[in-house]
């Protein structure tokens, strides 16, 4: 993985439990391609020791204002000057007060006040008990500080390490690392709405039988997550997939293709863009058994009736938004050959502007694939790469034809 290549982050720890999250957080910044310069204050290093960051980052960490390290005796201007971010994670209540009042007496909040405000964000990651979060000080604080310019990020909720439970407890370390890679992904869909379907729906036969596909949701979900990513508010509706839902995304949990059809039209009339990666099945059991149907030894097989399941992309291609280009929308084509003609004859019965192509046995459960792009003026080719690649290249290219 290397979302973060040439990026180089300051990662401030203030005082706080939380610190322990922040370690795993320093290792998936390098993982990521990222270079980390850790910042500690003197309470932060109550919880978690400099050897260890510094074991972790590479580098050795920082605390002092008067560090002898610096030629020109100035870390703060130093280290917020190399910077292409200055994360805070953990944030005390404290910490997040120290910097709205502009106070500087420790490295950390002085190299805050020193950076570049034009080229190099604040990210700030919250983390303390739930009634110093909920508190009236601490949140005219969060609020002043968006404000100002901050990136606040939210908080989980859950046991806190003094026994209570509720809001207040850091983002855990992958969700952080969601959270950045994010902020510096071009935002080509800002301002927009984007409807998602992902997953295979399942057809109950009875109580404890159904059919399926092998489809395993995770393009869509690549997809929810790169929209997100760029910029959109973004709708995943989900089929029977345990997959964990994208950081900054509503999901909207179906099962079969009639659940899908009616949550897909609960939001279609908002978006402004709706990609049907899911995998629908063409056809569902006329009626479903209440009961478990079970075999007698007869060798008797029992007669299933099958009827067409609705058809929601073509549904939504032919409302009126649609038509009228308020509404763009793309298709997805799982095919086990001949893809190109195919890809070209679902376009056109769909009634779709895009249309993406791909080989079905080649992808279901992977974490790769390979996209064949399809609309009126021909077809393009994205090489086999990993989903949320292809989904993030998916986007610029939904983001290009999109009206201005």
């Amino acid at each position: 993985m290397s979302d973060l290549a040439g990026k180089h982050i300051v990662l401030g720890l203030s005082g706080g439990v939380a610190c322990y999250k922040a370690a795993e957080f320093c290792r998936g910044l390098i993982k990521a391609g990222a270079t980390v310069q850790v910042v500690m204050t003197e309470a932060a290093e109550h919880f978690i020791t400099p050897v260890t960051m510094q074991a972790l980052s590479g580098r050795p960490v920082y605390s002092s204002q008067w560090d002898a390290r610096e030629g020109n005796n100035m870390p703060h201007i130093n280290l917020s000057r190399e910077a292409d971010a200055i994360v805070i994670a953990p944030a005390s209540a404290d910490f997040m007060a120290k910097l709205l009042h502009g106070r500087a007496d420790d490295l950390l909040s002085l190299l805050c006040l020193a950076r570049p405000i034009e080229r190099v964000p604040l990210i700030l990651s919250p983390a303390m008990n739930r009634e110093m979060y909920a508190h009236p000080a601490t949140q005219r604080n969060l609020a002043q500080l968006r404000a100002d310019g901050a990136v606040v990020l939210g908080v989980g909720a859950g046991e806190q390490a003094c026994g209570e439970t509720g809001d207040g407890r850091m983002l855990e370390p992958d969700e952080l690392l969601q959270e950045l890679i994010a902020h510096f992904q071009p935002k080509r869909l800002a301002g927009r709405h984007v409807l998602i379907t992902a997953g295979p729906t399942y057809e109950a036969i009875d109580p404890v039988r159904g059919i399926t596909n092998r489809s395993s949701g995770k393009m869509g979900f690549a997809l929810a997550r790169a929209a997100r990513e760029a910029g959109a508010q973004v709708t995943l509706v989900a089929g029977p997939v345990a997959l964990p839902t994208p950081r900054g995304v509503q999901r909207v949990d179906v099962a079969s293709a009639l659940d899908m059809q009616r949550a897909v039209q609960a939001s279609a009339d908002a978006v402004d863009v709706f990609i049907a990666a899911a995998a629908v099945a063409d056809w569902r059991p006329a009626s479903a058994a209440e009961r478990k149907i079970k075999k007698d030894g007869s060798g008797d097989v029992p007669a299933l009736a099958f009827v067409e399941n609705p058809d929601i992309l073509a549904g939504v291609a032919a409302s009126p938004r649609a038509q009228q280009g308020a509404l763009f929308c793309v298709g997805f084509a799982a095919e086990s050959h001949d893809l190109l003609a195919h890809a070209q004859a679902k376009r056109e019965r769909k009634g779709v502007p895009l249309l993406v192509g791909n080989i079905g046995p080649d992808t279901f459960g992977q974490d790769h694939n390979a996209l064949l792009l399809v609309d009126a003026s021909g077809s393009t080719e994205l090489p086999r790469a990993d989903k949320l690649s292809l989904a993030r290249a998916l986007v610029t290219e939904i983001a290009r034809r999109l009206p201005r």
